[in-house]
This record gives structure tokens, C-alpha cells and sequence, in this order.
């Protein structure tokens, strides 16, 4: 009987022993499955800060050359403004951007699409035609603003980096009856430079009011 007991009470231990070990390894194996959930789950937090940063920040260069675009509207408005009271101006006629490249011509010949129709190019494009020697001057008459800088910097100088540039479209060149008191304005904002410089662009009609 004493044998018996002895026997049965190492196999209870050993059994016991086994379970412990299968306790173990399965703590193990969850320890395991949490680190590397933990790790996935950090991993794709790190990008999505990554990327969050890059989108916030592209949004607010895109909200910036808005401002830009704005400015010049409004900056283009009160010069237009003030040409028309001082009776500098008493039409749009010959005041429209034409070149360079028949810019204001959507066709060529009337059917064949012109790529150098402002509509047809990028924002920097236009850009780079009207200054093609980069001397930061337009090459061209009838620009009424070019990458006017309008903000300060902490120096309080003007700040390079946001501009706008505002010129006219005759709206009848690409056909239709000619009228010389209705232009379209087109005002590029900008907001960086080189390579990070972000546009945006306004297109919008005018006309001057006949007060009966």
C-alpha cells in the first residue's frame, strides 16, 4: 500500500509538472502574439502620424496660395478700380493678355487645340512663359501684377514665398460678338518656391456697369 501511495503520488506530480510546462508555453506564446500585435499596431501609427503631417501640411500650403489667388483678385480689383475713376481706362480693349503663344487661343486654326492656351497649362507654366529669362520681371505688356509679394515676414519684410500674379482674357477670343466691357480676370496665388511651390488659380468674369 505504502508503494502504491508513493507511485501514485509521483505520478500526480509529474502530471502536474506537465501542466505547468503547457501552462508556460501557451503564457509564452500569448506574450508573444501581444508584443507583436503592439508592434503592428505601432508601426501603422508611425505612418499614419507620417502621413497625417503630410496631408495637413499640403492642405495648408493648398489654403495658403488660395489666400494668394484672393489677394489678387482683390489687389487687381481696386488698381482696375482706380484706372476707370481717373479715366485711364474707358474699356477692356487692348488691355488683355494675348502672348506669349496666342496664350488667350484656345485653337490654333480654329479645330486644332493650342497648347500654349492658358487653360491648357499648369499654373507654374504660365508662370515661367510670362518670365521666360527668370529675371522675376513679365516679358509681356498687360500683366497687371506678377508674383507680388503681399505678406511680411518676421522681419517684416515681404515675404517671397507667397505672391500672386493677376492678368485679363479677352472671354470673346475664341469666338463670339466682341465685347470690350467684360474680361475674364485670372489670378495665380503661390505659396513656397522651387520645387514645393504650391498654386492655386482664380478665373473670374468682370464687367464694367453701365449706370443709366
Amino acid at each position: 500500500m505504502e508503494k502504491y501511495s508513493v507511485r501514485k503520488q509521483l505520478v500526480r506530480m509529474q502530471v502536474s509538472e506537465k501542466g505547468l510546462r503547457r501552462e508556460k508555453g501557451a503564457g509564452l506564446i500569448v506574450v508573444i502574439m501581444i508584443l507583436a500585435f503592439m508592434l503592428s499596431v505601432g508601426l501603422v501609427l508611425i505612418k499614419t502620424t507620417t502621413t497625417g503631417k503630410k496631408v495637413s501640411a499640403n492642405v495648408r500650403y493648398q489654403h495658403q496660395a488660395f489666400n494668394a489667388a484672393e489677394a489678387g483678385f482683390d489687389a487687381a480689383k481696386i488698381a482696375i478700380d482706380g484706372f476707370f475713376a481717373d479715366s485711364i481706362w474707358v474699356n477692356f480693349d487692348g488691355l488683355t493678355l494675348t502672348e506669349p503663344d496666342n496664350i488667350d487661343l484656345p485653337t490654333t486654326d480654329g479645330t486644332t487645340i493650342n497648347p500654349n492656351y492658358f487653360r491648357c497649362l499648369t499654373d507654374i507654366q504660365v508662370l515661367n512663359k510670362l518670365d521666360a529669362n527668370g529675371d522675376g520681371s513679365p516679358d509681356y505688356p498687360n500683366v497687371l501684377f506678377f508674383k507680388w509679394p503681399y505678406i511680411l515676414d518676421e522681419s517684416g519684410d515681404l515675404d517671397p514665398r507667397f505672391t500672386y500674379t493677376a492678368f485679363l482674357i479677352d472671354d470673346e477670343a475664341s469666338g463670339g460678338t466682341p465685347d470690350a466691357n467684360d474680361v475674364l480676370m485670372v489670378c495665380i496665388g503661390t505659396a513656397g518656391t522651387g520645387s514645393n511651390m504650391t498654386t492655386s488659380r482664380l478665373e473670374i468674369e468682370i464687367a464694367i456697369e453701365t449706370i443709366i
